[in-house]
């Protein structure tokens, strides 16, 4: 018997965090929040906040053991993953599992296994310890080359590299964003793809797995900046994707839901990156489907029955974005912002700014996609994030 309510401790306090803390909420869960920083948008809908540096080792078992979850939700990739292996050997839930949480924050270890060890088609890419060999294997793989930290977080660090004069800058960047103790950097070919797209893979506790209908996407520099479902794509196209999203999924194992990304190229599906948790592609699922993708995590993690998912409406997201550094944030324009019909709103409570900072996403239905999308721009682009002079 599954005995409610449970205790979630959430590693990540963000706007996805936020999401996941809402959701369990309504299953009458307590949720403790973790973060590096005071007030993070999770921590203000949760039951209790914990401030630590959760790449300290000694620091993160401690607040582990010292609450005793039922359930540790990483929802970060900047963890210290010993720590996570050790208690999860002490009988503590990992989400998904410990050992996919330390793949997957990686770039190296998740393209490995995709491509060497599941013999999976991904973008061929090579590693560079230093600017010389980083200049070398641009050169075998042909410009332009994509630039990027093993590990880092929304795309940061990431260049687009079309001339060798251009190497030292693109490694300058990558080291500087870079999280964890790597010494190299990843260089990977440019694959000039029609469209990216998000698979939401749910992977249940009996390893039973579940996907939502495909999601369309668009980055700026590897950050997310608009998402839209359902993305249209040939059915063949669509079992690929499924074929490889499980195939990987298994072999990762635990429950939970995991965002896997592919490049579409006329044809031909290619396995691009995978998070072990919500991603922010699916923020669109909060207005286009019967269970948002922080619902389906939740009920995958906790063991509850998902009877079936569906994209109801077409349905698009854009995101809100600070356009300067803010020491206390306010906003202007959401009467207008709203003025549409089926368009929502969601602010993720960022106390402060900075240039290029994501804090908020406009939600939109429409009679089809590109309607939805219109709509959503629209409205994101009457949102301003000023300073509070107050």
């Amino acid at each position: 018997m599954n005995i409610f309510p449970k205790l979630l401790m959430l590693l990540g306090s963000g706007e996805l965090g936020k999401e996941v803390a809402i959701a369990a909420k309504r299953l009458g869960c307590k949720v403790i929040a973790c973060d590096k920083y005071k007030n993070a948008p999770a921590m203000q809908v949760s039951d209790e906040a914990i401030v630590i540096d959760m790449n300290d080792k000694k620091s993160l078992q401690k607040a582990i053991r010292t609450y005793k979850p039922d359930v540790v939700i990483p929802e970060i990739e900047a963890l210290e993953v010993e720590a996570l292996i050790e208690i999860e050997q002490e009988g503590i839930n990992v989400i998904p599992t410990a050992r996919a949480t330390s793949i997957t924050m990686n770039r190296d270890k998740i393209r490995t296994l995709a491509s060497k060890e599941l013999e999976i088609k991904t973008a061929k890419y090579a590693y560079a310890k230093n600017i010389d060999e980083l200049k070398k294997e641009a050169e075998n793989l042909q410009y332009p080359v994509f630039i990027k930290p093993v590990m880092s977080s929304s795309g940061k660090g990431q260049s687009l590299v079309y001339k060798a004069k251009d190497i030292e800058t693109a490694w300058n960047c990558a080291k500087e964003e870079a999280r964890g103790n790597s010494k190299q950097v990843i260089i990977e070919e440019f694959i000039n793809f029609d469209f990216e797209v998000t698979l939401l893979t749910i992977r249940q506790r009996n390893a039973e797995t579940l996907f939502c209908p495909p999601i369309g996407h668009m980055q700026v520099d590897g950050d997310y900046q608009s998402s839209w479902q359902p993305q249209e794509l040939k059915r063949e196209q669509v079992s690929e994707m499924q074929r490889i999203a499980k195939k990987v999924t298994d072999n990762l194992g635990g429950s939970g839901l995991f965002g896997v990304e592919f490049f579409i190229k006329n044809n031909e599906v290619i396995f691009s990156e995978l998070s072990p948790r919500p991603h922010d592609t699916g923020l669109v699922t909060l207005i286009s489907q019967n269970l948002s993708e922080f619902d389906l995590h939740l009920r995958a993690v906790l063991g509850l029955p998902i009877p079936y998912i569906e994209c109801t409406h077409p349905s698009a997201s854009r995101v809100i974005k600070s356009k300067k550094n803010i020491s206390k944030v306010s906003y202007r324009g959401l009467e207008k912002a709203l003025k549409q019909k089926d368009t929502e709103l969601f602010l993720f409570g960022k106390q402060t700014a900075h240039s290029g900072r994501r804090m908020g996403v406009v939600l939109a239905k429409g009679g089809n996609i590109q309607e939805a999308i219109t709509k959503a721009e629209v409205s994101a682009a009457l949102v301003e994030v000023i300073e509070n002079e107050e």
